[in-house]
Protein backbone atom coordinates (compact mmCIF):
# COMPACT_ATOMS: atom_id res chain seq x y z
CA UNK A 1 0.00 0.00 0.00
CA UNK A 2 2.81 2.61 0.64
CA UNK A 3 4.43 1.53 -2.33
CA UNK A 4 1.39 2.43 -4.83
CA UNK A 5 0.88 5.08 -3.20
CA UNK A 6 4.32 6.77 -2.87
CA UNK A 7 4.88 5.89 -6.78
CA UNK A 8 1.04 7.57 -7.51
CA UNK A 9 1.83 10.65 -5.89
CA UNK A 10 5.21 11.50 -7.10
CA UNK A 11 4.24 9.67 -10.57
CA UNK A 12 0.80 11.61 -11.08
CA UNK A 13 0.62 14.42 -8.52
CA UNK A 14 -2.26 16.27 -10.09
CA UNK A 15 -4.04 13.49 -10.97
CA UNK A 16 -3.95 12.36 -6.90
CA UNK A 17 -5.11 16.46 -5.75
CA UNK A 18 -8.03 16.40 -8.12
CA UNK A 19 -9.13 13.05 -7.44
CA UNK A 20 -8.65 14.21 -3.30
CA UNK A 21 -10.34 17.43 -4.00
CA UNK A 22 -6.98 19.35 -2.75
CA UNK A 23 -6.39 20.39 -6.62
CA UNK A 24 -6.74 24.14 -6.13
CA UNK A 25 -4.16 24.44 -3.52
CA UNK A 26 -0.88 25.86 -3.93
CA UNK A 27 -0.27 23.81 -0.88
CA UNK A 28 -1.31 21.03 -1.85
CA UNK A 29 1.12 20.94 -4.77
CA UNK A 30 3.88 20.76 -2.02
CA UNK A 31 2.94 18.44 0.16
CA UNK A 32 1.66 15.50 -1.94
CA UNK A 33 4.79 15.11 -3.25
CA UNK A 34 6.52 14.99 0.34
CA UNK A 35 3.52 12.44 1.08
CA UNK A 36 4.39 10.58 -1.89
CA UNK A 37 7.88 10.08 -0.81
CA UNK A 38 7.40 9.86 2.87
CA UNK A 39 5.09 6.36 1.89
CA UNK A 40 7.96 5.31 -0.66
CA UNK A 41 10.28 5.72 3.02
CA UNK A 42 7.53 3.28 4.83
CA UNK A 43 7.63 1.24 2.18
CA UNK A 44 11.17 0.37 2.28
CA UNK A 45 11.42 -0.34 6.01
CA UNK A 46 8.50 -2.39 5.33
CA UNK A 47 9.74 -4.69 2.70
CA UNK A 48 13.72 -4.58 4.35
CA UNK A 49 13.87 -4.02 7.90
CA UNK A 50 13.16 -6.82 10.57
CA UNK A 51 11.38 -4.14 13.01
CA UNK A 52 8.22 -4.50 11.50
CA UNK A 53 6.35 -3.44 14.14
CA UNK A 54 8.26 -0.15 14.13
CA UNK A 55 7.82 0.82 10.63
CA UNK A 56 3.73 -0.12 10.98
CA UNK A 57 3.27 2.55 14.09
CA UNK A 58 5.23 5.05 10.59
CA UNK A 59 2.47 4.12 8.77
CA UNK A 60 -0.09 5.00 11.85
CA UNK A 61 1.85 8.09 12.59
CA UNK A 62 1.64 9.47 8.70
CA UNK A 63 -1.95 8.07 8.78
CA UNK A 64 -2.69 10.43 11.68
CA UNK A 65 -0.97 13.46 9.94
CA UNK A 66 -3.19 12.79 6.68
CA UNK A 67 -5.82 12.64 8.33
CA UNK A 68 -5.35 16.05 10.01
CA UNK A 69 -4.61 17.66 7.00
CA UNK A 70 -8.03 16.37 5.62
CA UNK A 71 -9.70 18.29 8.15
CA UNK A 72 -8.39 21.44 7.84
CA UNK A 73 -9.00 21.17 3.80
CA UNK A 74 -12.29 19.68 4.50
CA UNK A 75 -13.05 23.49 6.78
CA UNK A 76 -12.16 25.44 4.02
CA UNK A 77 -13.94 24.00 0.94
CA UNK A 78 -17.94 23.32 -0.16
CA UNK A 79 -19.48 21.95 -2.54
CA UNK A 80 -17.93 18.69 -4.93
CA UNK A 81 -14.60 19.22 -3.85
CA UNK A 82 -15.73 18.81 -0.33
CA UNK A 83 -17.68 15.51 -0.48
CA UNK A 84 -14.49 14.43 -2.76
CA UNK A 85 -12.10 15.03 0.62
CA UNK A 86 -14.99 13.65 2.97
CA UNK A 87 -15.16 10.21 0.68
CA UNK A 88 -10.83 10.39 0.79
CA UNK A 89 -11.33 10.98 4.29
CA UNK A 90 -13.26 8.27 4.92
CA UNK A 91 -10.52 6.02 3.01
CA UNK A 92 -7.78 6.89 4.73
CA UNK A 93 -9.56 6.30 8.05
CA UNK A 94 -10.19 2.71 6.86
CA UNK A 95 -6.55 2.51 6.39
CA UNK A 96 -5.75 4.12 9.75
CA UNK A 97 -7.84 1.27 10.92
CA UNK A 98 -6.19 -1.30 9.33
CA UNK A 99 -2.28 -0.24 10.22
CA UNK A 100 -3.03 0.61 13.58
CA UNK A 101 -4.21 -3.27 13.84
CA UNK A 102 -0.93 -4.48 12.13
CA UNK A 103 1.08 -2.15 13.93
CA UNK A 104 -0.44 -3.99 17.07
CA UNK A 105 0.14 -7.02 15.89
CA UNK A 106 3.28 -7.18 14.81
CA UNK A 107 4.49 -5.13 18.20
CA UNK A 108 3.13 -8.28 20.24
CA UNK A 109 4.61 -11.16 17.81
CA UNK A 110 7.87 -8.93 18.24
CA UNK A 111 7.25 -8.90 21.99
CA UNK A 112 6.56 -12.53 22.22
CA UNK A 113 9.25 -14.02 19.89
CA UNK A 114 11.68 -11.20 19.64
CA UNK A 115 15.28 -12.20 18.96
CA UNK A 116 18.65 -10.11 19.73
CA UNK A 117 20.31 -8.69 16.34
CA UNK A 118 23.02 -11.13 15.29
CA UNK A 119 26.41 -9.40 15.95
CA UNK A 120 29.49 -9.55 12.60
CA UNK A 121 26.19 -11.07 10.54
CA UNK A 122 27.40 -11.26 7.00
CA UNK A 123 24.40 -10.38 4.26
CA UNK A 124 23.11 -12.81 2.48
CA UNK A 125 23.53 -15.97 4.34
CA UNK A 126 21.05 -15.08 7.40
CA UNK A 127 18.56 -18.03 8.22
CA UNK A 128 15.52 -17.73 10.59
CA UNK A 129 14.07 -20.76 12.37
CA UNK A 130 11.34 -21.31 14.61
CA UNK A 131 9.79 -24.38 16.60
CA UNK A 132 7.38 -25.16 19.08
CA UNK A 133 6.70 -28.46 21.33
CA UNK A 134 4.71 -28.90 24.55
CA UNK A 135 6.62 -30.53 27.59
CA UNK A 136 4.67 -32.72 30.51
CA UNK A 137 7.09 -30.51 32.98
CA UNK A 138 6.00 -27.24 34.96
CA UNK A 139 7.66 -23.67 33.27
CA UNK A 140 10.04 -23.25 36.33
CA UNK A 141 11.93 -27.09 35.74
CA UNK A 142 12.03 -26.57 31.79
CA UNK A 143 13.61 -23.38 31.85
CA UNK A 144 15.99 -23.91 35.21
CA UNK A 145 17.07 -27.38 32.69
CA UNK A 146 18.02 -24.57 29.70
CA UNK A 147 19.48 -22.32 31.74
CA UNK A 148 22.00 -24.59 32.78
CA UNK A 149 23.59 -23.83 29.12
CA UNK A 150 25.97 -26.81 29.65
CA UNK A 151 22.50 -29.00 29.50
CA UNK A 152 22.19 -27.58 25.76
CA UNK A 153 24.26 -30.63 24.25
CA UNK A 154 22.29 -33.49 25.19
CA UNK A 155 19.36 -32.37 23.46
CA UNK A 156 21.19 -30.24 20.63
CA UNK A 157 22.75 -32.69 18.01
CA UNK A 158 25.20 -30.34 16.73
CA UNK A 159 26.27 -28.78 19.37
CA UNK A 160 29.51 -30.24 20.81
CA UNK A 161 29.76 -28.27 24.04
CA UNK A 162 28.75 -25.52 25.95
CA UNK A 163 31.21 -24.35 28.87
CA UNK A 164 30.09 -21.04 31.16
CA UNK A 165 32.34 -18.56 31.20
CA UNK A 166 30.13 -16.36 33.62
CA UNK A 167 26.68 -15.54 35.02
CA UNK A 168 25.93 -14.90 31.43
CA UNK A 169 28.98 -15.75 28.91
CA UNK A 170 29.52 -19.06 27.71
CA UNK A 171 31.90 -20.75 25.03
CA UNK A 172 29.88 -22.75 22.44
CA UNK A 173 31.57 -25.40 20.05
CA UNK A 174 29.42 -27.14 17.27
CA UNK A 175 29.38 -29.58 14.74
CA UNK A 176 29.15 -27.98 10.53
CA UNK A 177 28.82 -29.82 7.89
CA UNK A 178 31.73 -32.08 6.13
CA UNK A 179 32.96 -32.61 9.48
CA UNK A 180 34.10 -29.02 10.45
CA UNK A 181 34.04 -27.68 14.15
CA UNK A 182 33.00 -24.09 15.22
CA UNK A 183 32.96 -22.24 17.74
CA UNK A 184 32.06 -18.60 19.38
CA UNK A 185 31.20 -17.21 22.86
CA UNK A 186 27.83 -16.06 23.54
CA UNK A 187 25.95 -13.59 26.06
CA UNK A 188 22.47 -13.83 27.58
CA UNK A 189 21.24 -10.61 26.72
CA UNK A 190 17.71 -10.93 28.16
CA UNK A 191 16.60 -13.14 30.94
CA UNK A 192 13.24 -13.19 32.97
CA UNK A 193 13.47 -16.59 35.60
CA UNK A 194 10.91 -19.53 34.23
CA UNK A 195 9.33 -18.02 31.41
CA UNK A 196 12.20 -16.14 29.16
CA UNK A 197 16.10 -16.61 27.76
CA UNK A 198 17.66 -14.47 24.66
CA UNK A 199 21.09 -14.35 24.12
CA UNK A 200 23.64 -13.95 21.02
CA UNK A 201 26.65 -14.39 19.96
CA UNK A 202 29.46 -11.97 20.03
CA UNK A 203 31.83 -10.76 17.80
CA UNK A 204 34.24 -13.15 15.68
CA UNK A 205 31.74 -15.88 15.92
CA UNK A 206 32.03 -18.73 13.55
CA UNK A 207 28.84 -18.48 12.91
CA UNK A 208 26.73 -15.26 14.44
CA UNK A 209 23.30 -16.36 15.82
CA UNK A 210 20.96 -15.22 18.35
CA UNK A 211 17.74 -16.76 19.65
CA UNK A 212 14.95 -16.57 21.91
CA UNK A 213 13.40 -19.22 23.94
CA UNK A 214 9.86 -18.42 25.74
CA UNK A 215 8.36 -21.02 28.07
CA UNK A 216 4.74 -20.48 28.37
CA UNK A 217 2.73 -22.89 30.99
CA UNK A 218 0.19 -24.81 28.86
CA UNK A 219 -3.56 -24.64 28.92
CA UNK A 220 -3.42 -27.80 31.38
CA UNK A 221 -2.31 -26.44 34.17
CA UNK A 222 0.80 -28.99 34.43
CA UNK A 223 2.89 -28.49 30.93
CA UNK A 224 5.16 -26.06 29.11
CA UNK A 225 4.96 -24.77 25.84
CA UNK A 226 8.12 -24.16 24.56
CA UNK A 227 8.93 -21.52 21.92
CA UNK A 228 12.07 -20.91 20.19
CA UNK A 229 13.40 -18.46 17.72
CA UNK A 230 16.39 -18.73 16.08
CA UNK A 231 18.45 -16.21 13.94
CA UNK A 232 22.03 -17.51 12.47
CA UNK A 233 24.40 -17.23 9.63
CA UNK A 234 25.50 -20.38 7.61
CA UNK A 235 28.50 -20.75 6.50
CA UNK A 236 29.17 -20.51 2.93
CA UNK A 237 25.95 -18.32 2.51
CA UNK A 238 23.52 -18.90 0.30
CA UNK A 239 25.17 -22.22 -1.46
CA UNK A 240 26.27 -23.39 1.68
CA UNK A 241 22.20 -23.29 2.86
CA UNK A 242 21.65 -25.36 -0.60
CA UNK A 243 24.73 -27.87 0.33
CA UNK A 244 24.13 -28.20 3.89
CA UNK A 245 20.33 -29.52 2.94
CA UNK A 246 21.57 -31.73 0.39
CA UNK A 247 23.59 -33.73 2.30
CA UNK A 248 20.88 -34.00 5.09
CA UNK A 249 21.35 -30.89 7.53
CA UNK A 250 18.37 -29.60 6.89
CA UNK A 251 18.29 -26.48 9.73
CA UNK A 252 14.86 -26.09 10.36
CA UNK A 253 14.12 -30.40 11.00
CA UNK A 254 17.24 -30.59 12.68
CA UNK A 255 15.49 -27.90 15.44
CA UNK A 256 12.38 -29.46 15.01
CA UNK A 257 14.35 -32.41 16.26
CA UNK A 258 16.41 -30.53 19.19
CA UNK A 259 13.01 -30.06 20.38
CA UNK A 260 12.08 -33.29 20.44
CA UNK A 261 15.03 -34.93 21.87
CA UNK A 262 14.50 -31.32 24.97
CA UNK A 263 11.01 -33.21 25.75
CA UNK A 264 12.24 -36.73 25.45
CA UNK A 265 15.18 -35.95 27.97
CA UNK A 266 12.78 -34.09 30.31
CA UNK A 267 9.70 -36.18 30.38
CA UNK A 268 11.69 -40.26 30.05
CA UNK A 269 15.25 -38.95 31.65
CA UNK A 270 17.10 -39.92 28.38
CA UNK A 271 16.96 -39.82 24.81
CA UNK A 272 15.42 -42.57 23.12
CA UNK A 273 17.26 -43.84 20.46
CA UNK A 274 16.53 -46.67 17.77
CA UNK A 275 17.70 -49.87 16.99
CA UNK A 276 19.85 -48.12 13.44
CA UNK A 277 21.09 -45.64 15.59
CA UNK A 278 22.28 -46.30 19.11
CA UNK A 279 25.02 -43.98 19.22
CA UNK A 280 23.35 -40.38 19.09
CA UNK A 281 25.59 -37.79 17.47
CA UNK A 282 28.23 -40.38 16.10
CA UNK A 283 25.01 -42.02 13.59
CA UNK A 284 25.80 -39.29 11.55
CA UNK A 285 29.20 -40.19 10.99
CA UNK A 286 28.25 -43.84 10.55
CA UNK A 287 24.89 -43.54 8.93
CA UNK A 288 25.36 -40.52 6.66
CA UNK A 289 22.03 -39.29 5.16
CA UNK A 290 21.67 -38.59 1.61
CA UNK A 291 18.25 -37.44 -0.68
CA UNK A 292 16.15 -39.86 -1.51
CA UNK A 293 16.93 -42.35 -4.57
CA UNK A 294 15.57 -45.16 -6.38
CA UNK A 295 17.66 -48.46 -5.50
CA UNK A 296 20.28 -49.44 -8.40
CA UNK A 297 19.81 -52.90 -10.29
CA UNK A 298 22.76 -54.68 -8.09
CA UNK A 299 20.70 -53.65 -4.70
CA UNK A 300 17.28 -54.62 -6.51
CA UNK A 301 19.13 -58.27 -7.27
CA UNK A 302 20.27 -57.96 -4.33
CA UNK A 303 16.84 -58.10 -2.66
CA UNK A 304 15.09 -60.50 -4.79
CA UNK A 305 18.05 -63.16 -3.76
CA UNK A 306 17.21 -62.65 -0.19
Amino acid sequence: MSLGLGVAQLAAPDTVRRISGVDDSATSRTVVPLVGVRELVHAAGLLTSRRKGVWAWTRVAGDAMDLTSLGVAIAHRGGRRRRRLIAVTGAIAGITALDLLTAMRATRAARNGSVPAVRGARKGGSMDLTATTTIRKPASEVYAFWRDLENLPTFMAHLEQVRATGDRTSHWSAAAPFGKDVEWDAEITEEAPGEKIAWRSTANADVPNAGTVRFVPAPDGVSTEVHVVLVYEVPGGVIGKAVAKYFGEEPHQQLDDDLRRLKQVLETGEVVRSDGAPWGKRARKEFPQRPAQPLSDAELEKGADA
